[in-house]
């Protein structure tokens, strides 16, 4: 897994709305990557705090992408075409790339969904971990550390809390078979 300070790995992927985006291609101050998918209930039932906190922050100079790096070969509904429906369903304020061959995830030490590590603008990065304490229960949500995270950053003071532990599923790995979520 990525340390503090250590380089975000670059990456070429796809995305859903049709484009192909590098990590060269976001210039905001402050990147946010988060790995996701579509069927893990942690990142479904969290997607309307996201959206918040991501309409929050957007204005502030910060970028989210949020890439699907889940074997579709287990999780069929994790597969690019319904990354697309589920991003045209729902309207999210951010972009959702495709990992397809697990290496970008792999190489930031992703291992749960949802996780987020949180870049400076020389793209060293300044925080892993979860974004809340309870992503899949909202109503039982007692910490938001990637805001404050966030917060911290903006205003320039150092992060006081730079890594937590990411709750949700397990990134589903092509070589494993389909397991059910886990805490």
């Amino acid at each position: 897994m990525l340390t503090l300070n250590d380089q975000a790995p670059t990456f070429t992927l796809p995305a859903t709305e049709g484009k192909t985006y590098s990590l060269s291609d976001f210039t905001e101050d402050t990147l946010v990557i988060s790995f996701n998918c579509n069927h893990c209930p942690y990142v479904y039932n969290s997607d309307e705090g996201t959206r918040a906190t991501v309409n929050k922050y957007t204005p502030q100079g910060v970028r989210f992408v949020m890439i699907n790096a889940n074997s579709a070969q287990s999780h069929p509904e994790d597969n690019f075409d319904n990354m697309i429906k589920r991003m045209n369903e729902h309207n999210f304020p951010w972009l959702y790339l495709r990992d397809e061959s697990q290496d970008i995830a792999r190489a930031y030490g992703a291992t749960k969904t949802p996780h987020y590590f949180v870049f400076n603008k020389d793209r060293k990065l300044i925080y892993s971990g979860r974004a809340v304490d309870s992503p899949r229960v909202p109503e039982d949500i007692t910490t938001h550390d990637l805001e404050a995270a966030l917060d911290e950053h903006l205003a320039g003071k150092p992060i006081s809390n730079p890594h937590t532990d990411p709750i949700g599923c397990s990134i589903k790995w092509k070589q494993e078979s389909a397991e059910a979520c886990d805490i």
